[in-house]
């Protein structure tokens, strides 16, 4: 079986044939550091995470870049509000988006560059554009000549006759730069500093880059001139990727990337996700349950997030019940195949949380059941034998452009399986599968369930010792019953298996008189 993807730049799936068989050079466009990540940044860093484990899985050496925007009109605006500086507002939610992408188990990029740590590579290359005659300085701004580069539009399919002034990615109005601008749609490689603004030296005068011309300089300077994959959001593709596509291939003649990758958005109940709907769930609430189905009638200030309390888990939650586990938001995300759009709905939520608890009880199978079937426990985690059948279909699946609804429907299947059995060794104390199966089916639901970054917390784990009760102690307790049982003194029985269960023990009292146990 080999490996095909959706390219946006060729409009078709194309099997996928690395520059350098065997490696992948790979980067996402991050996010811009001036607030707390969002459902629709979920969606993103998990898909990009699984193509990346994915590959990983199929045998590839992948090199992962994702950089940070840290420079832009909205952290400038948000550091306004508080008082603060675009250094302290950056760095501050820099550390919250690990925060929430390592509760969501994404995997860290081997790289994450800054566009102010790349300062040199812009100007750079902002001068070998200057010298090409693909830009120009006017009045301490730099612009790119969109007119020059003959295959502008060619990512978007777009013409340069419909497409919009004012593509520089920053907020200034069209007026002040039609000013400067030789044509309404060529867009800001460097941009003159304003009063009170971070500003870095240049031959153009004191200023900052363009958005664009950032990513640029970021993939040439840690990945080189042509990469594999280069992915992110379907709202990138224009102006953001278009630009850099005429940045970089009018200064190296080469290709930027030879698959372009785009996810699809997030709706909330059908509506674009926005602030001005008062629709915006950010990953922190959606854990913690501190969100809501309806829109907020008086939604949160921006500048209110900054005191924003970090995670503790969703299960301290005092919102009803409305927390939700990382890995049901994972499934909620990969529910749906990558290009397709998915809609925020409570019932939506409600079917990841079921489906991932199906999920997580097959994989806490070999967890709950290995000793009774004999299995060496200790060495679960050496165990590589798999079934064939399985993973053939699961990579089936995930071979036709990461088809992760149809990878799920092989690991759904399994882990119901898995909990049959599960049901049946609880209530009949043995299964008529051999141990040795059973084993393989799990070792397999767990590893392809990794692959796709669904893994069963520590926390979960311990849950089946509940009461810190060992198998031991329960068989202890177990046999004390027995005893006091044997000796009429039926009470105390009752109070042995009222504080198992007390303590999540199920007792099940067999006709030939023995008693079997599982955890609730």
């Amino acid at each position: 079986m080999s490996l095909t993807l959706y390219n946006s730049l060729t409009r078709r799936e194309s099997p996928f044939e690395p520059i350098e068989p065997g490696k992948v050079l790979m980067y996402c466009c991050g996010v811009t550091v001036y607030d707390y990540c969002h459902v629709g940044h979920a969606r993103a860093y998990i898909v990009w995470d699984m193509v990346r484990r994915y590959l990983i899985w199929r045998g590839y050496d992948v090199r992962y870049v994702q950089n940070f925007t840290d420079i832009d009109d909205r952290i400038l605006n948000r550091a306004s509000e508080i008082n603060s500086t675009m250094e302290a507002v950056a760095e501050r939610f820099i550390d919250e988006y690990f925060v929430d992408m390592d509760n969501l188990n994404i995997l860290r990029a081997d790289e994450y560059p800054r566009a102010t740590h790349t300062m040199d590579g812009i100007k750079r290359l902002i001068h070998e554009l200057e010298n090409k005659g693909y830009a120009y300085a006017s009045g301490g701004d730099v612009y790119y000549n969109v007119r020059q580069f003959a295959d502008y539009g060619k990512l978007s399919g777009r013409k340069l006759e419909e497409m919009q002034a004012g593509a520089s990615g920053r907020l200034e109005t069209e007026e002040i730069e039609g000013q400067k601008k030789q044509d309404s749609s060529d867009f800001a490689l460097w941009k003159s500093a304003k009063p009170g603004e971070s500003a870095w030296d240049s031959s153009w005068g004191k200023g900052r880059p363009g958005w664009h011309i950032e990513c640029s300089a970021m993939v040439r300077d840690c990945l080189g001139e042509t990469i594999d994959i280069h992915c992110g959001g379907t709202d990138l593709i224009f102006p953001h990727h278009e630009n850099e596509i005429a940045q970089s291939e009018a200064v190296t003649g080469k290709s930027l990337a030879n698959y372009w990758m785009h996810n699809a958005f997030v709706t909330v109940n059908g509506k674009k996700m926005s602030k001005s709907l008062h629709n915006f769930i950010t990953i922190r609430d959606l854990l913690e349950g501190n969100w809501s189905g309806e829109p907020e009638s008086d939604p949160p200030k921006l500048g209110q997030a900054w005191g924003h309390r970090p995670y503790k888990g969703g299960s301290k939650s005092q919102s009803g019940g409305k927390a939700v586990e990382p890995m049901a938001v994972r499934l909620f995300v990969l529910m749906a195949q990558y290009r397709s759009q998915i809609d925020f709905t409570e019932e939506a939520i409600a079917s990841a949380k079921n489906g991932w608890q199906t999920l997580k009880e097959g994989l806490l199978f070999g967890t709950q059941h290995g000793s009774k079937l004999g299995w060496d426990v200790e060495k679960i985690d050496n165990l590589t034998e798999q079934d064939s059948t399985v993973v053939h279909q699961f990579q089936a699946a995930m071979d036709q452009d990461f088809n992760t609804p149809g990878a799920l429907t092989v690991l759904f299947e399994l882990a119901k399986e898995l909990a049959k059995e599960g049901n049946v060794l609880v209530h009949q104390g043995k299964t008529e599968t051999a141990a040795e199966l059973l084993q393989q089916k799990w070792v397999t639901l767990v590893n392809l369930a990794g692959v796709l970054g669904l893994e069963v917390e520590p926390e979960a784990e311990t849950e089946i010792s509940v009461g810190g009760l060992t198998d031991e102690e329960i068989e202890a307790m177990i046999q004390q019953r027995k005893d006091v049982r044997k000796a009429k003194d039926f009470a105390e029985g009752d109070r042995i298996r009222n504080e198992l269960k007390d303590r999540g023990i199920i007792l099940i009292d067999q006709k030939d008189g023995t008693t079997i146990w599982h955890r609730s």
